[in-house]
């Protein structure tokens, strides 16, 4: 066996944050002592020793088994145990790698240091001085908590760890005590409860632990006297079953031995005067996201821990950009419970991540192999939580399995009405409840004005075998479904007066049980017909969150159940299709579909005379046409809407109506009357403050209206005034927590101005927000424009190729139906692009193409800037100036006729270009001054810069 040369037992070899002293059987990091079992540190330092060389199979054994044989096994389980200790895998850091059939080799750097002076760390106390547990491997993600425990027994002398099963309590309470082993003068006794099956065997377990003789038929006052004078540390571990026995023990010790510091685990309280309790919380796990890279995962102490238990399995594993979101789920739905997490990471060596991912259902069958070195009930996930659930009362049982019924969140009054029965009456279930809190099998959330509860998921899952095993499922299900469908048809009369925060205060967090509630009522065991009803109830909910590919999807369900003839039913009916057209216009787009849903919405609401139905179909038919590029065909009906509005109750409806006219009139080119009507409407709409017009119309309606005005505003010379509504548009559809307002806010109006004016950085700063929002509301929608965006943004940035290529094909991406209001736009910007790389031919055909869209919808709003663009790209090619010059006057033509300031100065600069070539600088200068002097702001914004240069530089010719 080779080894670092000149390695002697003067020397210690340093690697990372370590540091090995063979000749001491020391390991350190950080100058701490690591505690090592003695074969697993022989193993070391032969690997160590050997840096960068394989060291044989049979060396290695040899060096750990002297003169015995062992089977190879054993050497795997110990070189595993090395790695978890060094944290191999872990932040990228290796140290150990296998050779397949032949050997381990040490691959870290190794640096050889004289050892001049004895070492200033603390070595590590003897064994028989304590009886700590080894840890079997590196702790991850509590270094916090135990550096506030350290500092916390110091200064308090009982602190209780208090938790649900496998979160970390032992780990946790044994890095303390061996962190304070210096402290103590390494008198700390570990006394493991766990298999106590008789309270009265609490004192002699303590006893026996100290090395104490008992010698009287009431122990305790000799085991006080006995710890009078010492100074110790006592870690009580797995109280929870003894917890009177234990209580009363400590409160006596606490008294009689006043050196004496207690540290005990328990999944609830010990309760005494003098305890401290220190609730340890679920590892840290991100946000559900499909963004999430590698780097941004391993910030997380439950994928660290994840990962690193992995790579101890699975020789090489490292987590990757793909598998970060499959990872970050993994530990998400496991919520964070350290036992859990390493469980599941110990089967991607057979399953790999995204099997892992898939069994994850069957989590009991899957999280059943832990380390051999853990304590019996931490080895499987089933039998941490069959330890908590045998130390229930029967009563507790029985509620504990019940709450198993709901989904997420739930409150007292939901578990009182659902899960009271014969057995346990609804005055028990507070005391029962409580209890679970106290015993850390419910969580309680109590930082809001009402206190939710949940099951954490693992144990939902357990609760969940329990009660199919007793036969109570079905039962519960459905009273479960019921008392959902009875809550949403009370929130629906609460929305009409309640502000919408508060009302999803109350409601919004019931999502998960509503779904469980329709996946129950929709299978063959269920009640279609409560299904039904309670997807009419639940449908603002919904749309309140934004998650309309799921309110389609649940609407479509129960259409299936009404059957054909729903077109022909009532309000029922009449509410589904209504909640289908909304939820398709985010999902599929604007098309055949919506229009249907739409129309049999309009059908019904005519015959049974419901207004406010009538103007919801109304809105649905104008946002279709105004989609599909049919401008002429969206006034009308905006018209209509209009003449139905002055018939409702609601004074809003005509304000609502002038929104859509204005909107329709934008895009035909009529800015004044498109003004008009939108400052109209916003002069006098005051927005209900439960947002019962975003339910109505998808939208905030002020927020839209801005969208409107902002865009008016740039078009008409006033390019401060309309960043300014930007920037505050986007701040106001943020505030009111309405993500499909503010990802429309994004790509209507703040990426656009923001590229109209020259601000790039701001344009940067919007179109990555567009994209982070499409990402996680309906990404096939948004994400194109974002893209489209991203290209035009390299295009300003003078990345013409590049930017052209990007937006070329997002604009293959764009969905046939969804949005056309920006696709002439982008083409324009796309054959600009072209032009000025020098693709000419390319560019004429794309801007053609967008000037005959333009010709066919009527959108007229932009047609200037078209004609422009052809015009610039036109002085490339053959009679080049005549050409480009009849396009400017075109252009110029179109741009007074609608009082567009903004295209008028863009193409005047441009004519006026063209004409200072030609030497004709008067003609230049007469054309563009008069129009550069009819700008009362914005003169730091792009277009208006370029044309104060141009003309500086006329004057000077």
């Amino acid at each position: 066996m080779s080894s670092v040369p000149g390695t002697t037992h003067a020397k210690s070899l340093l690697f990372g944050p370590f540091r090995l002293l063979p000749a001491q059987s020391l390991l350190l990091e950080n100058d701490k002592p690591v505690r090592i079992g003695s074969r697993g540190l022989h193993i070391l330092i032969a690997l160590v020793a050997g840096a960068g060389q394989l060291v044989s199979k049979d060396e290695l054994i040899a060096v750990a088994w002297p003169n015995t044989t062992v089977d190879e096994a054993n050497l795997r389980v110990h070189v595993a145990g090395l790695r978890k200790l060094l944290g191999d895998g872990q932040a990228g850091a290796r140290y150990i790698v296998n050779e397949v059939g032949r050997g381990y080799r040490f691959i870290a750097p190794v640096v050889l240091a004289d050892e001049q002076k004895p070492s200033v760390v603390s070595p590590v106390p003897s064994e028989s001085r304590h009886n700590l547990p080894a840890l079997h491997a590196r702790m991850v993600g509590r270094s916090d908590i135990v550096a506030a425990l350290v500092d916390q027994l110091q200064r308090r002398q009982f602190i209780t760890i208090v938790g649900p099963g496998g979160i970390g309590k032992t780990t946790v309470a044994v890095a303390v005590a061996e962190q304070l082993s210096a402290s103590y003068g390494g008198e700390i006794r570990f006394v493991d409860l766990a298999p106590l099956g008789d309270p009265l065997l609490v004192t002699s377990a303590l006893a026996s632990a100290l090395g104490f003789g008992i010698r009287s038929q009431n122990p305790i006052p000799d085991l006080v006297a006995f710890l009078h004078d010492k100074r110790m540390l006592l870690v009580l571990d797995s109280c929870e079953h003894v917890l009177d026995a234990v209580a009363t023990l400590a409160e006596e010790i606490l008294k009689g031995a006043p050196s004496v510091h207690i540290l005990a685990t328990s999944r609830e309280p010990l309760r005494t005067r003098r305890e401290s309790v220190q609730r340890l919380a679920p590892l840290g796990v991100p946000e559900a996201t499909n963004n999430l890279s590698a780097a941004e995962a391993m910030t997380f102490p439950a994928i660290q821990l994840f990962v690193e238990r992995a790579a101890a399995n699975l020789e090489r594993f490292e987590i990757s950009d793909a598998d970060a979101p499959i990872v970050a789920d993994i530990c998400r739905r496991l919520d964070g419970i350290a036992l859990a997490v390493e469980l599941a990471a110990g089967r991607v060596d057979t399953f790999g991540v995204r099997g892992v991912a898939a069994l994850l259902d069957d989590r009991f069958r899957l999280l059943t192999r832990g380390p051999r070195a853990t304590l019996p009930r931490h080895q499987t996930l089933s039998a941490a939580l069959d330890w908590s659930y045998e130390v229930l009362a029967e009563t507790e049982r029985v509620t504990f399995r019940r709450l198993a019924i709901f989904t997420g969140g739930f409150t007292f009054e939901a578990a009182s009405a659902v899960i009271a029965g014969t057995d346990i009456g609804p005055s028990d279930v507070i005391d029962h409840l409580a209890n679970l809190v106290a015993k850390s099998l419910v969580a309680a959330n109590v930082s809001g004005a009402n206190v939710h509860y949940r099951l954490l998921d693992t144990t939902r899952a357990y609760a969940l075998q329990k009660l199919t095993a007793a036969n109570e499922l079905e039962v519960f299900a459905g009273r479960h479904a019921e008392y959902y469908r009875g809550l949403f048809d009370h929130a629906e009369a609460e929305r009409e007066k309640q502000p919408a925060a508060e009302w999803l205060g109350v409601y919004g967090y019931q999502i998960d049980n509503v779904r469980s509630a329709l996946d129950w009522a929709f299978s063959p065991r269920g009640n279609a017909a409560l299904g039904v009803d309670l997807t009419l109830a639940a449908a603002p909910l919904w749309t309140h969150l934004s998650l309309n590919a799921e309110c389609r999807s649940r609407v479509e369900t129960a259409l299936a159940i009404v059957g054909p003839g729903a077109v022909e039913g009532g309000r029922r009916e009449m509410q589904l299709f209504a909640a289908l057209g909304g939820a398709l216009l985010y999902t599929i787009g604007a098309g055949s579909e919506m229009a249907e849903a739409w129309a049999k919405v309009l059908t019904i609401a005519e015959k049974v005379g419901d207004i406010d139905y009538q103007l919801r179909a109304l809105w649905g038919l104008w946002v279709v046409k105004i989609n599909s590029g049919e401008y002429r065909p969206a006034l009308a009906f905006a018209q209509k809407f209009s003449d139905v509005a002055v018939t409702s109750a609601d004074a809003a409806d005509p304000l609502i109506a002038d929104r859509i006219m204005g909107f329709s009139l934008y895009f035909l080119g009529d800015q004044v009357g498109a003004r008009l009507h939108t400052e109209r409407m916003l002069k006098n709409y005051v927005a209900p403050n439960n947002r019962l017009h975003i339910i109505r119309y998808q939208f905030d309606q002020s927020v839209m209206a801005h969208i409107t005005l902002a865009g008016i505003l740039w078009l008409q010379g006033f390019p401060d005034q309309a960043m300014r509504m930007t920037e505050g548009t986007v701040d106001d559809a943020a505030a009111i927590d309405h993500p499909i307002s503010l990802t429309y806010t994004l790509a209507q109006v703040a990426c656009p101005i923001a590229l109209y004016t020259g601000n790039l950085p701001a344009a940067e700063r919007f179109v990555k927000l567009l994209l982070d929002r499409a990402a996680r509301h309906t990404k096939d929608l948004w994400t194109p424009w974002g893209l489209c965006f991203r290209g035009v943004l390299l295009i300003k940035q003078g990345d013409l190729r590049g930017g052209a290529k990007v937006l070329e094909a997002a604009l293959g991406e764009l969905p046939d139906n969804a949005f056309h209001m920006r696709y002439i736009p982008f083409l324009g910007e796309l054959a600009d692009g072209l032009g000025h790389a020098g693709e000419t031919a390319k560019g004429l055909t794309v801007i053609d193409k967008a000037i005959n869209q333009s010709d066919r919808t009527e959108e007229r709003w932009c047609i200037a800037e078209l004609l422009r663009i052809k015009g610039a790209i036109a002085l490339t090619g053959h009679q080049a100036v005549v050409v480009a010059e009849e396009y400017f006057h075109a252009s110029l033509d179109w741009a007074r006729r609608q009082n567009v300031l903004a295209w008028e100065l863009r193409t005047a600069t441009s004519l006026a270009k063209l004409w200072n070539d030609q030497g004709r600088t008067g003609d230049a200068i007469e054309l563009l001054a008069p129009i550069y002097n009819r700008f009362t702001e914005g003169f730091e914004t792009a277009d208006l810069k370029t044309a104060r240069s141009l003309l500086n530089d006329l004057a000077r010719i």
